[in-house]
């Protein structure tokens, strides 16, 4: 998050809002929340500060945490806004531990506020406020002069307090405390400062565990006294100075507050209510100290202590006999892997795992795991001295059954840390061989691979393209497939040709097969008859296609061809099978996805611009097809690592995933230090555009006749009339002929973005340069082809129906400089056309998803451009097209966060939401759920199953 952040405090707290703004004068992204000004002091030369108005996005708190949360550790976050994500942090973690307290505001409203009665977390929050960057609190003091700033540890307390006053909340209820709408309670205000002063007056407790007579009245069998639990009372203000509880009964100082016996009861009751053993305290006169079973001493080193620890409530072990005893699952052995790596991770064999026990760090022998095993009791006499005995590491002990896992569940083990033995998830250390390999697969350089530029290649790699041929070296010589997932432009061709020459001149080659879309059959071949002169190429498509005498060399296919012949291209046993814009195949489930897998192949190389566009599927579909088996079943990834990380519950699977993708999924972007730094700069901006008389009226009409018959619609047919409508309003947005489906009239003048294309033209054409115009839809491409010939500009057509040949034809024509302007289809021509020729690029229409934007961006924007690009994208201002705009910005981080489909969140919308989607506005108004138009063009017969 490049923005930063400023809080707004308001009463009560939860009516407060988090301010996203750019230091720099921008305006910050769309997706942000709502739009307004903020007046903010900034410094201002040598003369002091001055306030400025800037554009801003406002969110309320509940809607700003997430994104300040993973504000707190992104890389390239702003410091304001990673010190709230920090502030917020802190604020989560003194809820989880019960430290708030309700309260009435100055304006008699109910309020649930902070109350960090532990001096560490006071200490905390002080040190944060001494940290808190201007930019974090540059919104002026109201009515001073000169302007100064607020103050942090006011506005840092202002913060915490909307959070908690957040998340108690609960919609459909009108109870004070509960209810999300402010409650007038001011005859509550004495009962709220009372409960304020028991929160920061009271002292804390903690436990102090006792073995009478120390560990010399055990006896070597481990029988003897039990355990007692001793209640310790700390002082408020110095949680240093303790005391037992039975000494309350003398009479203490203030130092423990105004009623130690009242608070101490109150705090062991909350103490019972984590760890139910503890209510035998009270029924005693005073909660001082009580008799421990083994049972409940196990529980305790089994998780309890660590439950009362987080409420605040520390558990103290005898010093001589202080846990020291762990268990590590190890996986590995010495020697080479059973029957060669490869062989190994195909299936060909399992790998034991077994539990390591250590007393200090020192292995157990044999002997004493089996004394562990037999202790009745949870603590062991070993090498002359007692320890605790967790009652998990116990079972383990006991319990040494040889546990074993298939090859690839071992690599998902060593590469994440963690394996699940009999239903539990544990960390697991991989060893020998194993651990060797997984540091080989973790090294992004290619480790032992230092392989050269190879014979035949006639080209000189960049340094980033030379590493990745290591990459693939190293993959593919193990065994294991893996996707290349540069940006589009980076030249994932050419790296995959050296490749083939590697494996050549290695003597390990046998044929490549490349499948791709049909679009990108030519550039294959011209890429190969330019960087690898002398290798046999075959293009198997068309009506005369044939396998015979195929050894060695490249055979290139499309998807389609694959699909129908997927038999006989099994038949054949390739060196390496190379699926181009895999994301093509991003369904498993779809006929094209399944012929593929028949394919056998030494290797498989999966290369995408784009390995998710919409969710974490997306991201298996391809690695199960270079790695099967490596992230197990869809229903069990979806159920491990999917549901999880999308709703956003478990940022630790999502790091442990990110492990166990990294080494098989290499990611370049062209904005990545030293991969692409001789790129000229890359221009966005959004051309809002106001429609005519003609199309508001269609607009209005549309709407209103549709709506009616979407109320009195259920099931599959209002999802029909929902998609017909967002098409229909899309279309009328680029031209009322394109909706009204004119094949004749005039089209000048009739539409606003109509009139600004024109405008664009004229002016990128008197300067020389050359444009690129993607529209989804061909009809209305069509339309432009006969506007711009009917004005005189010369232009070129390439969509799905487009032949191949006439394509490359295309493609030569506008990079030769024939024709200034490039009319294309969106899906057809966004992907794998070099077309730098252009130094414009026009999406006269929104796709749903921004990533298929960029790869259209990307035919211009790519290594051999020299020249600066211009991106324009024009939005019909007011409309479900503006709306869209608005939420795109959020879905150009689907490596941080996986959004749901427009069509899965079309179907949940409600009758007011659609119509609050779609109704014709004045202004741009807020993001609302992102539609996914459903009738794009017409797909060609060799494209239509990559849809």
């Amino acid at each position: 998050m490049g923005c930063a952040a400023v809080v707004r405090p308001a009463d009560p707290p939860r009516a407060a809002r988090i301010a996203f703004w750019d230091p720099a004068g921008g305006a910050p992204p769309t997706g942000l929340g709502e739009p307004g000004d903020l007046t903010v002091v900034l410094p201002d030369g040598a003369d002091g500060v001055r306030p400025r108005t800037v554009p801003a996005r406002w969110l309320p708190v509940s809607a700003a945490l997430p994104l300040l949360v993973r504000a707190a550790t992104a890389p390239g976050a702003h410091p304001a806004a990673a010190f709230w994500g920090g502030a917020a942090v802190a604020a989560l973690r003194l809820i989880a531990r019960g430290h708030v307290r309700p309260d009435v505001t100055p304006a008699g409203h109910d309020a649930w506020r902070v109350a960090p009665a532990d001096p560490a977390d006071a200490a905390h929050l002080h040190a944060l406020a001494a940290a808190m960057p201007p930019e974090a609190r540059a919104v002026p003091v109201p009515d001073r002069a000169p302007p100064e700033l607020r103050a942090a540890a006011p506005l840092l307390r202002a913060f915490c307090d909307a959070v908690a006053d957040t998340l108690p909340r609960r919609p459909g209820t009108d109870r004070p405390f509960a209810s999300v709408e402010p409650r007038q309670v001011p005859a509550l205000r004495e009962w709220a400062a009372e409960a304020a002063a028991g929160a920061v007056s009271g002292p804390r407790v903690s436990l102090r565990l006792e073995l009478p007579g120390g560990t010399d009245a055990l006896a070597a069998d481990g029988d003897g006294p039990e355990f007692r639990a001793v209640v310790q009372v700390h002082g408020v203000a110095d949680p240093a100075l303790v005391i037992d509880a039975e000494a309350l009964a003398e009479g203490i100082g203030a130092e423990f507050g105004p009623q130690p016996r009242i608070d101490t009861i109150r705090a062991v009751r909350h103490a019972a209510g984590v760890w139910p053993p503890l209510e035998r305290l009270l029924h005693r006169p005073l909660p001082d100290a009580c008799a421990l079973s083994d049972a409940e001493v196990a529980d305790l080193l089994a998780g309890a202590a660590a439950r009362l620890a987080a409420a605040g409530v520390d558990v103290h072990w005898p010093r001589d006999l202080a846990p020291a005893l762990t268990a590590t699952a190890t996986l590995g052995a010495d020697g080479p892997p059973p029957a060669g790596t490869r062989a190994f991770l195909g299936g060909a064999g399992d790998l034991r795992l077994d539990w390591r026990m250590a007393l200090d760090g020192t292995p157990l022998t044999d002997a004493e795991v089996d004394r562990l095993a037999a202790a009745h009791r949870p603590v062991v006499h070993l090498r002359g001295r007692w320890t605790l005995v967790p009652p998990d590491l116990a079972g383990r002990a006991r319990d040494r059954r040889p546990r074993s896992l298939t090859g690839l569940a071992a690599l998902d083990a060593a590469l994440t840390g963690t394996a699940e033995v009999a239903g539990e998830r544990v960390t697991v250390a991989p060893s020998g061989w194993l651990a060797e390999l997984r540091d080989r697969l973790a090294d992004p350089d290619g480790g032992r691979e230092q392989v050269g530029p190879p014979a035949g290649l006639a080209a000189d790699l960049r340094g980033y393209q030379l590493r990745g041929l290591r990459w693939l070296v190293r993959m593919t010589s193990l065994g294991l497939g893996c996707c290349l997932a540069d940006d589009m432009g980076l030249g994932k061709t050419i790296t995959l040709i050296a490749l083939h020459l590697h494996q050549r001149a290695a003597g390990t080659a046998g044929a490549t097969l490349v499948v791709c879309p049909a679009s990108l059959l030519g550039n294959w071949r011209r890429e190969i008859e330019r960087f690898a002169p002398g290798v046999a190429v075959r293009t198997y498509h068309g009506a005369r296609r044939d396998l015979d005498g195929v050894t060695d060399g490249f055979v290139l296919t499309t998807y389609g061809t694959m699909r129908r012949d997927a038999a006989r291209l099994g038949a054949l046993r390739w060196g390496l099978l190379v699926a181009d814009e895999a994301q093509h195949v991003k369904n498993p489930a779809s006929g094209t996805a399944r012929a593929l897998r028949t394919v056998g192949a030494d290797a498989r190389v999966a290369l995408s611009g784009t390995p998710i566009e919409n969710n974490l599927s997306e991201l298996w579909a391809i690695l199960d097809w270079t790695t099967p088996g490596l992230l197990g079943t869809l229903p069990a990834f979806r159920a491990r690592w999917a549901a999880p990380i999308e709703a956003g519950r478990d940022p630790v699977a999502a790091e442990r995933l990110s492990r166990l993708v990294r080494p098989f999924l290499l990611r370049r972007r062209k904005t990545d230090p030293g991969v692409a730094p001789e790129l000229p700069p890359k221009t966005e901006t959004d051309r809002p555009v106001t429609l005519t008389l003609e199309q508001a009226g269609l607009y209005e009409a549309v709407v209103r006749d549709t709506m009616e018959r979407i109320r009195t619609a259920d099931g599959m047919a209002r999802r029909g009339l929902v998609f017909g409508l967002l098409t229909a309003l899309k279309q009328i947005c680029d031209h009322p002929a394109q909706y009204l489906r004119e094949d004749s009239g005039r089209l000048a003048g009739r539409s606003g973005k109509l009139d600004l294309l024109d405008e664009l033209l004229d002016t990128i054409t008197a300067a020389g340069g050359s444009v690129l115009v993607f529209t989804q839809y061909v009809a209305m491409a069509k339309l432009l082809e006969r506007h711009l010939t009917e004005r005189g500009l010369p232009c070129l057509l390439l969509h799905g129906g487009t032949p191949v040949p006439r394509r490359d034809e295309l493609v030569r024509r506008f990079q030769a400089g024939e024709a200034p302007v490039l009319l294309l289809s969106l899906r057809a021509a966004g992907t794998g056309l070099n077309l730098t020729r252009a130094d414009h690029v026009v999406h006269y229409d929104r796709w749903w998803n921004p990533a298929v934007e960029d790869q259209a961006t990307d035919r211009a924007y790519r290594i051999g451009q020299t020249r600066p690009v211009q991106v324009h994208r024009l939005i019909a201002e007011g409309t479900v097209e503006d709306r869209i705009a608005a939420m795109l910005a959020g879905k150009r981080e689907l490596a941080d966060a996986v959004l749901r489909s427009g069509e899965a969140a079309l179907s949940e919308l409600s009758d007011a939401e659609l119509a609050a989607l779609v109704e014709l506005r004045a202004a741009p108004g807020e993001p609302e759920p992102e539609p996914e138009p459903d009738d794009t063009e017409a797909p060609s017969a060799t494209e239509g199953e990559q849809r």
